[in-house]
Order: structure tokens, then C-alpha cells, then sequence
């Protein structure tokens, strides 16, 4: 049986802060694999800043490109809007009875972890992979038995603050994994959206 770490996110765009969170937990715990999971659409985000979801799901897979311990998932694009993580949690597994699903979350998230849809169902079948920002208080999940608590390294860089380098004709370049950048500044993907 595999585990599985999932890590659910937006990224609009996948930046290298998200590739070396999703790489430290690839090779400093016990998951064997991360799965980077792009979101249709987070029911606590509004649409109209997120660049298609195909896009955003070919920039990881050139994030990623030949690292066979990461890899891209659209699952949650054919799934209900807006995905809630327990509805995604429980279709895994039924789609992959043989592997077992953690989930990779900040520790923002885990302090506000009681707010999400059946959590206690999630923590009663799931570990939860946390890595600590330091400016949050984790809560009261921060000692529960399924936590593990991963002291990735963290880079301040935010997707939007790369939509905003990219509306004001700012370079991203090195914020990105190189080929992203290229696909990004080739295809015009925030254009449309940013203008």
C-alpha cells in the first residue's frame, strides 16, 4: 500500500515555495509520493482572479517535469464545485482502494481545521502532514496523534503577489520553475484575466 500525500491548492500559478514544500514532504517523511492537486475552485476564493483549470494544471506538470516523486492531479476537476476535501478524500478511496490518502496543509490551515466540512471524519481516517508557519498558532490539533509536524523550509512568495508582478509587466523569472515561466510569458495564460 502507498501513502499518499496530497497537497490541494489553487496554485495560480505553482511557484518554487509550493514545489519545495511539496518536495520536503516527498523525501522527509514517510509519504511515498506527493500528489500536487490542482482545485477547480476553493469555495473560500473568488473565481474570477483563477486562470483556467487545464492551464494551471499544465504549469504544475512543467513544474514537476521528470521528478517521479511528485506528480500532478486533475481529480478534483469532475467532482462536485465547490470540492470540499472530505467529498475528494472519500472518492480516492473508492478510485485507489490500495493506497492511503494524507493530507499536506499549512499550519494557517490547521488552526482553522474545526471549520472544514467533517473534519473530524478526516482526522478519524486520515494523517494530516503540516508544515509550521511560524506566524500562525497551530491550535488544537496541533498535538492530535494523526498531526506530524514537518519543518519545511518556506519561502514568502505568493501566487498573488506573482499576478501582481505580472499585471504591472514586472519579471517573475526565478519565482517559477524556469519552465513555467516560459509557458506563462509564451501563452499569455494571466492576460485575459489580469487586464
Amino acid at each position: 500500500m502507498k501513502k499518499i500525500g496530497l497537497f490541494f491548492g489553487s496554485f495560480n500559478p505553482i511557484h518554487v515555495g509550493h514545489l519545495i514544500i511539496a518536495e520536503h514532504m516527498a523525501e522527509h517523511t514517510d509519504l511515498d509520493k506527493v500528489w500536487i492537486v490542482v482545485s477547480p475552485q476553493n469555495p473560500f476564493k473568488k473565481k474570477s482572479t483563477l486562470a483556467n483549470d487545464y492551464d494551471r494544471l499544465h504549469l504544475v506538470k512543467l513544474a514537476i517535469g521528470d521528478n517521479t516523486k511528485l506528480e500532478a492531479s486533475d481529480i478534483e476537476f469532475n467532482l462536485p464545485k465547490p470540492s470540499y476535501t472530505i467529498d475528494t478524500l472519500t472518492y480516492l478511496k473508492e478510485k485507489f482502494p490500495h493506497h492511503e490518502f494524507a493530507l499536506i496543509m499549512g499550519g494557517d490551515n490547521l488552526a482553522t481545521f474545526h471549520k472544514w466540512k467533517n473534519y473530524e471524519k478526516i482526522l478519524e481516517h486520515h494523517d494530516l502532514y503540516v508544515y509550521n508557519r511560524p506566524e500562525y498558532d497551530l491550535g488544537e490539533f496541533a498535538n492530535h496523534q494523526r498531526v506530524h509536524l514537518a519543518e519545511a523550509p518556506l519561502l514568502s512568495i505568493s501566487a498573488s503577489f506573482i499576478r501582481k508582478q505580472l499585471k504591472s509587466q514586472k519579471s517573475i523569472r526565478y519565482l517559477v520553475a524556469e519552465k513555467v515561466y516560459k509557458a506563462i510569458m509564451e501563452d499569455n495564460i494571466y492576460k485575459k484575466i489580469l487586464l
